[in-house]
């Protein structure tokens, strides 16, 4: 049982990595297509909302994260 779980668990990890990839790359080709400053808020969260497909609750967070201001 165990051999089991160690052979699970890593599989399992790198699954989930490599799931992420395509949207990351798609919202990095909107926001480059974008002239917009991601240092200025109001900017940063119009973006993130075009771009990621977001909310303004979560794209305000993101941004603060960034160093918006």
């Amino acid at each position: 049982m165990q051999v089991v779980l160690v052979l699970l668990i890593p599989l399992a990890v790198l699954a989930a990595c490599s799931q992420g990839g395509d949207a990351t790359s798609d919202a990095n080709l909107c926001k480059a297509a974008l002239p917009y400053d991601e240092k200025i808020f109001d900017q940063c969260i119009a973006a993130c909302i075009k771009c990621e497909r977001g909310v303004t609750t979560t794209c305000a967070t993101s941004c603060r994260l960034k160093g918006a201001k």
